[in-house]
């Protein structure tokens, strides 16, 4: 077993053990490191965007050069109480930030789906790119069988309907796969691996009330990773790993 995966368990065995404390995000960060992990590539690590710092703790135990990028001082407060004093915090805006710097890892884990010109933004990010090296883009998926159900019940007009509880949490779209890979391609990366992460049949806050008793399991929700290998349009989150096209067309 490759060290990355065995960190990945080893993740998972942690929360496990705080099973009766912790939400589905957070299961859902460890997978998601555990389905990237195969691709990560040696060498430093960009994450645009960190939110409260939740997935940056996770990059912290895999990078020893680590630098974050976040408009928000508040959220970048949050995220460097959580990693060790060797990471390196950003504030600025995605579509200003500028560095002398190329990153092996980029990461927008979560992030394009907040922005006004996402498209921009990531044909800026190509450029921050090593020539090996990979960007990482994770989404919420529109097609989720969660959220497809809700259309069926009402609460959403279409799969790709912002409600307002996501609007309040600065959402400004909703990809599918094909949608996030349009955007990517439109911004000149060349797609080297496309997926998804965890088979949804419920809601995050259904997740929350059932994890922990008889009903949602730790094998339950191991069943649901693995299922949505088979059918990544039906997962939770989706995912890119992309290159720079001048790497990729050299292959």
């Amino acid at each position: 077993m490759d060290s990355i995966h065995a960190r990945e368990l080893a993740d998972l065995n942690t929360i496990a053990g705080q099973y009766d404390h912790f939400q589905f995000d957070d299961l859902m960060r460890a997978y998601l490191m555990r389905t990237l992990a195969p691709y990560l590539v040696s060498g430093n690590a960009l994450e645009m965007g960190c939110y409260h710092g939740e997935f940056t703790q996770h990059l912290s135990k895999r990078f020893d050069r680590l630098t974050v990028v976040d408009a928000a001082a508040e959220f970048l407060a949050k995220a460097r109480a959580r990693v060790p004093s060797s990471v390196k915090f950003i504030e600025g805006l995605f579509e200003t930030f500028e560095t002398n710097e190329q990153y092996d890892n980029l990461f927008l884990m979560h992030t394009l789906e907040h922005l006004m010109d996402p498209v921009g933004v990531l044909r800026r990010a190509g450029g921050l790119v090593t020539p090996n090296g990979r960007l990482f883009l994770v989404c919420p998926n529109a097609n989720a069988p969660s959220r497809q159900i809700a259309v069926k019940m009402g609460l959403l007009k279409f799969n790709t309907d912002i409600p307002p509880n996501e609007i309040r949490h600065g959402h400004r779209r909703v990809y599918a796969l094909d949608t996030l890979e349009a955007d990517a391609r439109a911004a000149g990366l060349e797609v080297e691996s496309r997926g998804g992460v965890f088979f949804k049949p419920l809601a995050n806050f259904q997740f929350d009330k059932l994890m922990g008793g008889d009903v949602v399991s730790m094998d339950y929700m191991e069943g649901c990773y693995q299922l949505g290998m088979h059918y990544p349009d039906l997962c939770a989150s989706i995912y890119l790993v992309c290159r720079r096209p001048s790497a990729a067309g050299s292959r």
